[in-house]
């Protein structure tokens, strides 16, 4: 009894807030102006210094001052559309759908595009009051496994690769702590295709971290505004649905049973989940530990492998300076040997010169037995010789007196062509000479040819 009488008390109490609901609802109808007129705003003596409203560095008409502007008039021009924002700054971009009643508009910054949001949301525009929302930004991405030491800049510069970056932001907890989560904005559609396909093919590392990033498309949410009631459908559902007050259920009732059931099943799914968070959090860990230990086997491989490289090069290098040193000494033995044949035909040359001028001095000089027998001959009667010559006259030739020609004029004649006779002294022969010189020995009988010796005799030469 208690229960039905606090459900219907909570009945009354809904009935009687939908009541005043209405009523409010009815004498905000009677205020909002008719077709052609328009209130005067508090805002229209406000001017705006657009200068105030830049950041530093901060990039302009970008996805995020996109404004979405519903509910138009089917007869609105871009015209009238970029004067009704100009008190906000210059439009960057102005489209207008006519047929479906809504267009877009680009402002210079997010500043300016929420200010213009909060004074136009609801304006009347000949009838229609002006819906102002920021546009769905159609080129973020969502980004997911970021490392811990990733900076906003760090993520930026990390997906320029793909195109140009509007915005990248690394989402942090109430401490500024990173939360692995981060925002990656692009100024065009295809750029945050080619970024999710190439992250979706590939593993993307952003640090030494080996742990790659995952990308998908954000959802798009808007938590400021939510859900006003003028903006829900007030159909058959909706009634039937809020005839109900907000209330708890009474212990016992039908309500109470199914509630309790379906706060059992959301137990059990936050149970679930939580378990699958433990699991995947060991998981991660376990994941460490074993890239901890295989980093440290990988690291220990590559000093392996350089130290082997090392080896290899300084055995490479020893075998280069052996060869080095095997062609220096070959090219030093080559030398020696090249030395000591030059020497050995210098030798031979020598050799070869002294024999060739001993056996000259033979053929031009004949032996002492042979000059001899010549030197007999001359002497024999009757042949012409040194000896034949008449003896020099001691007495001086007249001046002017002509000189009879004879050998000593002949030797003269020699001695002037530049001949020299040999000297009686070299060839040991001058007693002999004087001596053969001083009288004329008898020939010494020779036999006749044929003639016949004795027994006891030789021939002699």
């Amino acid at each position: 009894m208690q229960g039905n009488r606090g459900y219907r008390m909570d009945q009354q109490n809904h009935t009687q807030r939908r009541q005043m609901q209405q009523q409010h609802q009815e004498q905000s109808e009677d205020t909002s102006p008719t077709n052609g007129q328009q209130v005067n705003s508090t805002n229209e003596g406000i001017t705006i210094d657009l200068k105030n409203f830049r950041k530093p560095g901060e990039k302009t008409f970008t996805q995020r001052s996109r404004l979405f502007v519903g509910n138009l008039p089917s007869d609105v021009t871009e015209e009238e559309l970029r004067g009704l924002f100009e008190k906000y700054g210059k439009a960057g971009e102005i489209f207008i759908h006519k047929d479906k009643g809504f267009g877009f508009i680009r402002l210079e910054t997010r500043t300016l595009a929420e200010i213009a949001k909060a004074e136009l949301d609801n304006l009347p525009l000949r009838g229609k009051q002006l819906r102002v929302r920021f546009a769905c930004h159609s080129a973020a991405l969502s980004v997911r496994n970021i490392p811990q030491f990733v900076s906003n800049e760090l993520l930026e510069e990390a997906f320029s690769i793909f195109g140009q970056v509007e915005r990248a932001i690394v989402i942090v907890d109430d401490r500024g702590r990173s939360t692995g989560k981060g925002i990656v904005e692009f100024a065009s559609k295809p750029s945050a295709r080619k970024a999710m396909d190439r992250c979706a093919d590939g593993s993307y590392l952003l640090t030494a971290f080996p742990r790659p990033i995952t990308v998908e498309p954000m959802e798009q949410l808007d938590d400021e505004e939510g859900l006003p009631e003028k903006l829900i459908a007030k159909n058959q559902s909706y009634h039937k649905e809020r005839e109900q007050p907000s209330r708890f259920a009474q212990p016992g009732s039908f309500e109470y049973e199914y509630a309790m059931r379906w706060k059992a099943l959301i137990e059990m799914e936050k149970q679930q989940q939580d378990q699958v968070d433990r699991n995947i959090k060991e998981a991660r860990e376990k994941m460490e530990i074993e890239m901890e230990a295989s980093r440290h086997e990988h690291q220990v491989m590559l000093m392996r492998q350089d130290l082997m490289r090392r080896q290899e090069e300084l055995r490479r290098m020893e075998e280069l300076h052996n060869q080095e040193v095997q062609k220096r000494k070959q090219l030093e033995l080559r030398h020696e040997e090249e030395r000591r044949r030059r020497e050995e035909e210098t030798r031979r040359q020598q050799e070869e010169m002294l024999r060739r001028q001993q056996e000259g001095f033979k053929t031009g000089y004949p032996d002492s037995r042979e000059a001899d027998l010549r030197m007999a001959q001359m002497a024999m009667p009757g042949s012409i010789g040194m000896n034949n010559r008449p003896p020099m006259a001691s007495t001086n030739v007249a001046a002017g007196a002509a000189a009879t020609p004879g050998p000593g004029a002949m030797m003269a004649d020699a001695a002037t062509i530049g001949m020299t006779p040999p000297s009686n002294e070299r060839f040991g022969q001058a007693p002999n000479i004087e001596g053969l010189s001083g009288a004329n020995p008898p020939s010494f009988p020779r036999a006749s040819p044929g003639a016949d010796f004795g027994p006891n005799k030789r021939r002699r030469y």
